[in-house]
């Protein structure tokens, strides 16, 4: 891969690329290794935590949960325990996954890539602490409002733990409205104006999602679709002052690829021992 910002412009050798990759896979793993055996004693009582939002509910109404499998009791807890592992070892991961393609980057790419890794990541968690505290009481009291009378609600633990990790990927994913803006914008797939422009139809679009997501209720989709629309405010906002950058850095940098040795060699064959430039 060809280093950018090398003032030779060399490039690393294969093999080299895949030994550093190999490295930071390992300390990424181990990272995750690590906090999976430090919550190791904390497995049932994540669980209990998870599940509160369902438990406070179904407690009122005289239901509890059940497990199906014989060895979900053991698994389904252990499965909670790997996946906020790896969620706390997010920004490890991220930090790994820059230091590996930092080198190859310009240095108006480093000053964009690396706050979107990082804004990324906190809107990830931002959007799963919103649907824990917020979006999983809504939709659990209503199914229980509407389960029909005679029907005693018991949840499976297994079911209930995938219901609950799909609903925190949604929302964390539906949480990155602001990085895609300025990603979209950056790249010039779209243009600010055009934005604002479709602001109508972006609004429309997140209240349909907020429909697909979330129960069949007016506040629960509200709760979704507004936060969007914010969220899609504000990435319009950092979108403006990143392509304001984008531009000023290539007008300062030149062409957006790197110069290798056989354009500097005929960029000096047509100048003469005096520095000026051969006419023709």
């Amino acid at each position: 891969m060809t280093e950018p910002n090398s003032p030779i412009g060399k490039e690393m050798p294969f093999v080299q690329h895949l030994l550093e990759l190999r490295s930071r896979l390992l300390k990424i793993i181990l990272t995750v290794v690590v906090i999976l055996l430090v919550l190791m004693p904390f497995t049932n009582p994540l669980f209990s935590f998870v599940a509160t939002p369902l438990l406070n509910l179904m407690s009122g109404a005289g239901s509890k949960m059940i497990a199906i499998d014989v060895v979900s009791p053991f698994f389904t807890p252990f499965k909670l325990l790997l996946v906020v592992s790896i969620f706390l070892a997010m920004p490890v991961i991220l930090y790994h996954l820059w230091a590996f393609v930092a080198p190859g980057l310009y240095e108006h790419e480093k000053s964009l890539i690396l706050p979107l890794l990082v804004s990324s990541t906190g809107l990830f968690y931002l959007g799963m602490l919103f649907a824990y505290l917020v979006v999983l009481p809504l939709v659990f009291g209503f199914m229980i409002y509407t389960t029909p009378v005679g029907v005693e609600m018991m949840t499976d633990i297994s079911r209930y733990l995938d219901f609950v990790l799909a609903i925190f990927f949604a929302f964390g994913v539906a949480f990155q409205v602001p990085v895609a803006t300025v990603i979209l914008v950056w790249l010039e797939i779209v243009t600010p104006e055009a934005l604002v422009e479709k602001r109508p139809h972006i609004i429309v679009g997140a209240f349909v999602i907020g429909m697909i997501m979330t129960p069949p209720d007016v506040i629960s989709q509200t709760l979704l679709a507004v936060p969007m629309w914010l969220l899609f405010e504000v990435g319009l906002f950092f979108a403006r002052i990143a392509l304001a950058k984008k531009k000023k850095a290539e007008a300062q940098e030149g062409p957006n690829y790197p110069i290798s040795n056989l354009d500097k060699m005929d960029a000096k064959l047509t100048r003469d021992p005096n520095g000026d430039d051969h006419k023709p």
